[in-house]
């Protein structure tokens, strides 16, 4: 039987803060960094270099948002993904989300024994429901009206696209949902939604809210013009995202009947 003795939990938000506590009340020694700001939680802090001398290290989802330091919002201070990080990390065995982030900060990550949580299916299903229920949550906030019998939008129907249309029709919303596969189509059918090809979006207008699950784009300038005018469009896809370059700044001008875009980072 293996033995653990130590864990430390580098960076992240409140899902890493609830985990360390977790991990906490069932006996193990936590050791956290990199949320230093966090309120609420009964955690044990500790620096950056105590915090790397643990037997297994957890890094956050994702590993990092610009390339250079680890994605720690509430961290007192930056840790930078350099080889000094890199050496503290060698022999160890490292827990990350979307270790791809990690890689193309150095080639020398390679090197390292990385556990991607983010690929474990039933993780990722899991996640999709807190991040539809936010999604619910901004378009309550951004709209003036009910979401009960408005025309909602749903952009693919991956883990995501079907947890928010089952939560948007539940709401009482009339919703549309679009794939590619003839075999999505079917089932967005038999869930009592209207289907949509993806391919064919311009050709439906008159939504209230739009959500793109779809990290490809498919909101071209042509399509945006023609499916999303006066619409909330909501982009949950992993950066770039699935509209415009250059579209996802936060605008609205009723005068126009423009839209409103929202950039959501889902991770």
């Amino acid at each position: 039987m293996i033995e653990i003795n130590s864990f430390g939990v580098l960076g992240g938000d409140q899902r890493q803060a609830s985990m360390a506590e977790s991990m906490a009340a069932d006996g193990y020694l936590v050791l956290c960094a990199g949320l230093e700001h966090v309120k609420g939680k009964n955690l044990k802090k500790a620096g950056w270099q105590e915090a790397l001398k643990a037997d297994y290290i957890i890094l956050p989802l994702p590993v990092t948002r610009d390339g250079v330091t680890l994605n720690a919002p509430y961290a007192a201070t930056e840790l930078l993904l350099d080889r000094e990080f890199f050496e503290m990390l060698k022999g160890k065995k490292v827990f990350c989300g979307m270790k791809n982030t990690l890689l193309k900060a150095g080639d020398y990550f390679k090197e390292l024994t990385l556990l991607d949580y983010f690929k474990r299916e039933e993780f990722a299903v899991r996640n999709a429901v807190p991040t539809a229920e936010g999604a619910l949550e901004i378009a309550m906030g951004e709209y003036d009206g009910m979401i009960a019998g408005s025309r909602c939008l749903v952009t693919g129907f991956g883990r995501i696209g079907k947890v928010l249309s089952g939560m948007l029709k539940g709401m009482g919303a009339k919703v549309t949902v679009s794939a590619r596969k003839p075999e999505d189509l079917a089932w967005i059918e038999i869930y009592g939604y209207t289907p949509v090809s993806t391919g064919k979006l311009s050709e439906h207008q008159g939504f209230d809210f739009i959500f793109n699950t779809v990290p490809t784009l498919i909101f071209d300038a042509y399509t945006l013009a023609k499916t999303a005018q006066g619409a909330i469009l909501i982009d949950l896809a992993s950066l770039p995202g699935g509209a415009e370059c250059g579209m996802h700044k936060k605008k609205r001008d009723r005068e126009k009947s423009a839209s409103l875009f929202l950039f959501i980072d889902i991770s």
